[in-house]
């Protein structure tokens, strides 16, 4: 039987904090603190979200997420340089291991399907960038139901569009809150850690299996493991 996975968007394809370059050509020195801000207060708000039945899109979350960091951190941005690190969020790079990970998962007949809580146009918008689109099979996007990950009405969505069952999916996320949200709906997890000092949280769900590289994953086939 084929593998299924669910891949996990920003910060696991994608580098969200990468946007620090373009945000230096604005800010200067300020860039990656307003990088990491920014992607924290993103996360945070679709949790409030999620948790308070008042969903926006992706993007808009993106958004009040850029202005807080603004203020936060006193940098003025007028509303052009703002819509324009905006589109750059479709614009993202790929981590380096992505594409020949991929490319390794792909040879060994695994399903591979975007998972995100972006929005689908923008999802393909990044990956048809990172010439990885030719690898994926479907985008899942959260939209579709109206709320953001760890929601488990997200991973029920997955399979649901998929066809795959929870016990044969493999989430792959660098995020411990989407690993810890589909390891409680009965998923196996790969958190990808992707730096050294990253602490998974000190939750009774643990990751299935802890990587370093996505190029760790052709393991998890079924038939890597064949004679």
């Amino acid at each position: 039987m084929s593998t299924t996975f669910a891949l996990d968007i920003y910060g696991t394809l994608i580098n969200p904090l990468g946007i620090a370059s373009q945000l230096a050509d604005q800010v200067g020195d300020k860039a990656v603190g307003v990088a990491e801000l920014w992607r924290s207060k993103q996360l945070e708000y679709s949790f409030r979200r999620g948790l308070m039945g008042t969903y926006k899109n992706f993007p808009d979350v993106t958004k009040a997420a850029l202005d807080y960091a603004c203020d936060a951190l006193g940098v003025r941005l007028p509303d052009d340089a703002k819509a324009s690190l905006l589109a750059q969020y479709r614009a993202l790079e790929a981590f380096d291991d992505v594409r020949p990970a991929l490319s390794a998962l792909e040879t060994k007949g695994a399903r591979l399907h975007a998972f995100s809580n972006g929005l689908a146009d923008d999802i393909a918008a990044l990956l048809s960038r990172a010439q990885i689109d030719g690898f994926i099979r479907s985008t899942v996007s959260v939209d579709d139901v109206r709320t953001f990950k760890p929601d488990p009405l997200v991973y029920a969505h997955f399979n649901k569009v998929t066809g795959s069952s929870p016990d044969a999916t493999w989430l792959v996320s660098s995020n411990p809150f989407d690993v810890i949200g589909a390891a409680a709906v009965g998923w196996n997890t790969a958190w990808v850690k992707r730096s050294p000092t990253a602490v998974f949280d000190p939750w009774e769900h643990t990751p299935t299996k802890t990587i370093t590289s996505l190029t760790e994953l052709v393991s998890l086939c079924p038939e890597a493991n064949s004679p």
